[in-house]
C-alpha cells in the first residue's frame, strides 16, 4: 500500500524537474549558447585565498601612456542613430571627448537604412536610367552626425560596393541569422567595381561632402580605410583587383583632401604574405590608379582575434591565439624600416571573430570573463609593441550594441538594451589613466612568452597590474584572469607603490571594482529573475548597476620613505582600478 504514495511523490518531483528545464530553455539568458549558460565564475566558498605581491614603481616610466583603447566598431552602422545606439555612442564620447573613434562596415551599401544582424545600408550611391551617378548622403549624415554630436569621430570605411557598381549585383542584401552559415552574408556587396572611375569618383564625392558638412580641419582628424579583410571572405575579387580598388579609392580621397589620413590593409589575422605584398605595393609598386610609384599609407592595420572553445562544460578563452597574431604581424611591420614609425591601429582586436554570432564557446560575453580578458590582453598589446619597437596607436574593440534583441542575448556588445555590460567599465577605467606608463611587477603574472605559448592555463592565474602616473596621481589597474571560466580562489593582493616623493606622508586611495557585485548589471539582472520586460524601477536599477562602481569609501594610507602599501582582495575575474593621490606635509 506504500508504493502508490511513493509513486505519486516521484511523479510530482519529475514534473517539477521537467517544468524547471522547460522554463530555463525558454529564457534567452539561459538557453544553450548564451552567456548565462556558462558556469558561474564566482569563487568557491571553500577556496582559501592565495597571496600575490605587486610592485608599481611611480618613479620608473616606460614612456607616455597611449590611450590605445579609444577605438570601437560594429558591422551595423544604422544602430548609431537608434535609441540604444545613440545612448551608447554618448557613453563612448564621455570617455575621451573628440578622441574616441568608431569604425563600421556597410557605409556604402545599397538599401533603405533598415538594420539587421551583420548588415546596414545608406543608399549613398545609385544610378539613374542612363547610368549616371546619383549621390544621397542623407543616411551617412545621420550616422556621422550621431557620432559628432556625442564627441566621437569616424574611422570611415570605404565600403562596401553599391549595387549599381558591383560586378555581381545579385543577390545583394542577405537575411543572415546566428543560425545561418557565416558565408551566407557574402553577396553582391563584396565584389569589385564594374567601373573603377565611378568608384574613385564616389570616394571623392564622399570626402568632398564631408568637408562641406563638417569642415576641412575636422575631417583631417578622421581616419579613412578601404574595405575590410580583403584577404578573406569579404572580398570576392583577386588580390590584384583589390589593390586596384584600393588605389582608386585612395586617389579619390586624397584628391578631395590631400592631408586625409588613410591606411590599411585591415587584413584578417597576421596574413604575413598578403601584408608584405601590400606594403611592397604601397611603398615601391606602381599605383594602379595614377601610374606613379607607390600609394599613400598613413597608418597600418590588421585584425587579430582570439579563439574561445567550449570544453568539459565551460568556456576556455584563447588569449594565446589572439596575442600570437599581434606578435606575428608586429614582426612583419618591424621588418620594414620605413614602416616602424608609422601608427598601427588593430582594426578589430577581440576574444573571438563574430560579434553577432551565438554559441556555447561564446558564453563569456555578458559577465566578468570578458572584462578581465580585456584588461589582461590590452596590457600585453603594449608589451608586444615595446618588444618589436613599433608605434601602436590603437586597438579597436569590435563591440557595440544590438537593437531590439533580448536582454543579455549572448552577443559581443558593450551594452544590452541600453544597460552597460561589465566590459564597458574596463574602458571607463582606462579613461581615468593618463600621463606616463609605469613599470610594474607581480609574482603571479604570467610572462609574455609563457602567455604567447600556453595562454593562462592550469593552476596558475594571471594576477598583474598596468599603471600610469600624471603629476601627483597614480592609477593602477589590477586584474585576476584565467582562460578557464571556472570557480577559483580569490587573490589576496598586496600592491606596493614605490618611488613616491620623499616628502609625502599620506596618500588617498579610491578603488573602483568590476566583479560579481560591482559594475555588473548582468548579475543584478539575474538576481531579479532575468526579466525580459523589466519594470521602470528594475531598469533604473540595472542602469545603475552597469556603471563603474567604487568598492567602498576612499581611504587614507601612510607613505613611508616613498612607499605606500595597498591591500586588495580580488575574486577570480575581478578587475580593480586603484587611484592614488598623495600630499606632502603642510608648510609652516
Amino acid at each position: 500500500m506504500r508504493l502508490i504514495p511513493l509513486l505519486v511523490v516521484a511523479a510530482v518531483v519529475l514534473l517539477a524537474m521537467l517544468s524547471a528545464r522547460l522554463t530555463r530553455a525558454q529564457d534567452p539568458a539561459t538557453a544553450p549558447g548564451s552567456a548565462a549558460a556558462a558556469p558561474s565564475s564566482a569563487p568557491s566558498a571553500q577556496s582559501a585565498p592565495f597571496t600575490v605581491n605587486i610592485r608599481v614603481r611611480a618613479d620608473q616610466t616606460a614612456g607616455p601612456l597611449k590611450p590605445i583603447w579609444r577605438f570601437f566598431g560594429a558591422d551595423e552602422p544604422n544602430y548609431a542613430y537608434m535609441k540604444d545606439g545613440k545612448k551608447l555612442i554618448g557613453e563612448l564620447g564621455k570617455l575621451k571627448k573628440d578622441q574616441v573613434y568608431f569604425r563600421t562596415h556597410n557605409l556604402l551599401c545599397t538599401g533603405d537604412g533598415t538594420p539587421a544582424l551583420k548588415w546596414g545600408s545608406t543608399n549613398a550611391y545609385t544610378e539613374d536610367a542612363q547610368g549616371n551617378p546619383v549621390y544621397d548622403w542623407t543616411i551617412v549624415d545621420k550616422i556621422f552626425d550621431s557620432y559628432r554630436a556625442q564627441g566621437v569621430r569616424p574611422m570611415a570605411q570605404l565600403g562596401f560596393m553599391p549595387k549599381a557598381l558591383s560586378t555581381h549585383p545579385e543577390p545583394y542584401q542577405h537575411s543572415w541569422t546566428p543560425k545561418s552559415k557565416y558565408q551566407e552574408i557574402m553577396t553582391g556587396w563584396c565584389y569589385p567595381p564594374k567601373d573603377y572611375d565611378k568608384w574613385r569618383e564616389l570616394c571623392f564625392q564622399w570626402v568632398k561632402h564631408s568637408i562641406e558638412r563638417y569642415g576641412k580641419e575636422e575631417v583631417e582628424q578622421w581616419y579613412w580605410q578601404v574595405w575590410n579583410e580583403p584577404n578573406g571572405a569579404y572580398w570576392k575579387g583577386t588580390q590584384e583587383e583589390w589593390f586596384k580598388t584600393h588605389d582608386y579609392a585612395v586617389d579619390g580621397v586624397r584628391r578631395a583632401l590631400p592631408n586625409a589620413r588613410i591606411g590599411g590593409p585591415h587584413v584578417a589575422g597576421a596574413a604575413g604574405k598578403y601584408m608584405r605584398e601590400y606594403f611592397e605595393h604601397c611603398l615601391r609598386g606602381t599605383n594602379l590608379a595614377t601610374g606613379q610609384k607607390g600609394t599613400p599609407l598613413d597608418y597600418l592595420s590588421f585584425q587579430p582575434k582570439g579563439q574561445p572553445k567550449f570544453v568539459e562544460g565551460h568556456v576556455r578563452m584563447g588569449i594565446a591565439d589572439h596575442l600570437r597574431v599581434i606578435n606575428s604581424a608586429f614582426g612583419t611591420i618591424a621588418s620594414f624600416p620605413e614602416l616602424k614609425p608609422k601608427p598601427i591601429i588593430l582594426g578589430e582586436s577581440d576574444p573571438d571573430g563574430c560579434a553577432a554570432c551565438q554559441g556555447p564557446q561564446l558564453g563569456y560575453r555578458n559577465g566578468t570573463m570578458y572584462s578581465s580578458y580585456t584588461a589582461a590582453s590590452f596590457a600585453r598589446k603594449h608589451e608586444l609593441a615595446d618588444r618589436h619597437g613599433v608605434n601602436l596607436e590603437g586597438a579597436l574593440t569590435w563591440a557595440f550594441t544590438f537593437e531590439d534583441q533580448p536582454y543579455f542575448a549572448g552577443f559581443r556588445q558593450l551594452a544590452s538594451n541600453g544597460v552597460d555590460l561589465p566590459v564597458m567599465n574596463v574602458f571607463r577605467m582606462f579613461a581615468q589613466m593618463s600621463g606616463d606608463r609605469l613599470e610594474s611587477t607581480s609574482d603571479s603574472a604570467v610572462t609574455l612568452d609563457d602567455m604567447l605559448k600556453n595562454g593562462v592555463r592550469g593552476e596558475r592565474p594571471d594576477v598583474a597590474a598596468f599603471a600610469s602616473r600624471e603629476g601627483g596621481k597614480v592609477c593602477a589597474m589590477v586584474w585576476h584572469y584565467h582562460d578557464d571560466d571556472l570557480p577559483g580562489a580569490a587573490a589576496d593582493t598586496r600592491v606596493t607603490l614605490t618611488g613616491l616623493p620623499a616628502t609625502a606622508t599620506k596618500a588617498r586611495v579610491r578603488e573602483y571594482r568590476i566583479d560579481q557585485e560591482h559594475g555588473n548589471a548582468y548579475t543584478a539582472w539575474q538576481r531579479m529573475g532575468s526579466p525580459q520586460k523589466p519594470t521602470t524601477e528594475q531598469y533604473a536599477e540595472l542602469e545603475k548597476a552597469g556603471q563603474l562602481t567604487p568598492a567602498g569609501e576612499p581611504r587614507e594610507v601612510e607613505v613611508k620613505s616613498g612607499e605606500a602599501e595597498l591591500r586588495v582582495n580580488l575574486p577570480r575575474q575581478a578587475v580593480s582600478l586603484l587611484v592614488v593621490e598623495w600630499a606632502a606635509p603642510a608648510s609652516n
